[in-house]
Formats: C-alpha cells, structure tokens, sequence
C-alpha cells in the first residue's frame, strides 16, 4: 500500500485531483485509516487512474467517466469512443469555421475594408423583355439552383439569346429574409414570345430611380455595399428605398476563377421622399 503522497509522486497526479476523483467516485483509496483518516492506494488501481485521465483527456466529464468504468467491456467502450470522435469532430469543424471567420476579419482589416463606402449613382432603368423563372427558394444560396433550372429550360426550348447576353436576379421582398426568399431571375431576350406553353416571357417594369454601385470581389462583399447604403441616404436624406433591388453578376464563377475579380452590380429602387 501506498501512502496519497507517494501514490501521488509514483502516478505523476496531483494528491488534489485524487481527492478530486476519491470526492467524485471515480477512484476510491484501497483503504482508509479510521483513526487519522489517511487515504491508501494500492498497485492495482494505477490501471483505472490511467483510464480516468486518459477519458478526461478527451473531454469526458465526471458522470461519462463514471459510465465508462462501470461497463468498460470491448464492444462498450468502442461504442463510447466512436460517439466520441463524432462530438469532437463536429467541435473541431466549428472551431474551423470561427478560424476562418476570424481570418475574413483580419484581412478586411489589412485591405481596409470594414469601414468601405462604395459610391452610388442613380439612373433610369427601361423595361426588358426577359425570359425569367420566379420562385420561393429556401434560401439566397440556393439562387444557383434556380439559374440552372432557367438555363436548361433555354437549352430545352431552343431560345435565342443575343450576342451580349445580360443576366439580372430581381429580389421582389421589401427585407432581408433568412429562409423562403421570393426570388426572380431573368435573361434578356430579343422579344417576348407569345407562346400558350411558356409563361416564363415577360416585360420588366421600367425604374424611375435606381440607386447602383459596383461590388468588386466575392459574394460576401455584396453585405458591405448595402451598408455603405444606409450612409448614402443619410447623407441624400431626399431620397427612399422602394420596392425591388436587383443583382447583376457581371464577373463570377462562369467566366472568372478568382473570387477577387467578381464583379456585381447592385441596384436598390429609390424614390423622392414627400
């Protein structure tokens, strides 16, 4: 038998932690003197203090821990770890994904562009004829989905394009929505077919007033050109936003492979303020 100080120094424990797991029932001396109330371990019990620290180690807590030793069989503690290596896997992608979020802030912070104002101008915007298909979708990621169902369609139906191809998203809620975005994306056309079987011609509503500005780099910079809206009609405090905005990609996966060279227009529908 082994005195708490020497069971201490031969397992390289603390005699805190094995007051901590004798308090808890992890790990209960051999013996206890009922005169002086001195603790004793002995040799046998190295076996499970390895165990304790080896499932705290991998973040176990002390009710897991107690588990584990009660039922420490082949086929349930392998169950235990695998459900282990899950949690800690899933914790280590989270972990990821605030690095990566913290490495978008810092580089903003190198290239200035937390506190970027991007210049607005207004123009008039005509009606187009448009080929376009209109949907609720989950989310504005999954806008991608509808571009695709739009261009198989124009494959399928054999429609003409010109030359100079243009490409718009037209976004008709009046605010930010987290899920079930009404959405609308269009392709120019020469002229609207009158055709029974396609629904999906129609000519666009000319804007009076159209706030626009050009966003250079990924998608993610498009949240910053909104802002930097806010401050523009602070500053054109005669001027509202009304209805629409609308997305023009000029620049993006299609035709460039670095995110840094997209380019998108952004315009928000303005009018006068009474």
């Amino acid at each position: 038998m082994f005195k708490i100080g020497e069971f201490s120094k031969l397992t390289q424990v603390s005699i805190r932690m094995l007051r901590y797991y004798d308090e808890n029932g992890l790990l209960k001396p051999a013996q206890t003197d009922p005169n002086t109330g001195y603790r004793f371990y002995s040799v046998e019990q190295i076996p499970v203090l390895h165990k304790i620290i080896f499932l705290r180690d991998i973040s176990y807590t002390v009710s897991e821990i107690k588990s584990a030793l009660d039922h420490w069989t082949g086929d349930f503690i392998a169950d235990q770890l695998r459900n282990k290596q899950i949690e800690v896997r899933r914790s280590l992608e989270q972990e990821q994904e605030k690095l990566k979020r913290i490495e978008v802030a810092l580089d903003s912070i190198k290239k200035d562009k937390i506190d970027i104002r991007y210049d607005f101008t207004i123009k008039q915007i005509p009606s187009y004829p448009v080929i376009s298909l209109r949907r609720v979708i989950p989310d504005y990621f999954c806008e991608g989905l509808l571009w695709k169902e739009l261009t198989e369609l124009i494959q399928k139906q054999k429609i003409d394009l010109p030359v100079n191809e243009q490409c718009f998203a037209i976004y008709h809620d009046n605010e930010f929505k987290e899920q079930d975005v009404d959405v609308e994306v269009c392709v120019l056309v020469e002229k609207v077919v009158e055709s029974g079987n396609l629904r999906c011609f129609r000519e666009t509503e000319a804007v009076a007033m159209m706030a626009s500005t050009m966003v250079c780099g990924p998608f993610e910079n498009i949240s910053g050109a909104f802002r930097s809206l806010a401050y523009w009609l602070t500053e054109h405090s005669s001027f509202k936003m009304k209805g629409k905005n609308r997305q023009i990609c000029h620049r993006g996966p299609w035709n460039e492979g670095n995110p840094d060279d997209y380019l998108t227009e952004i315009q928000i529908e303005l009018e006068k303020c009474e």
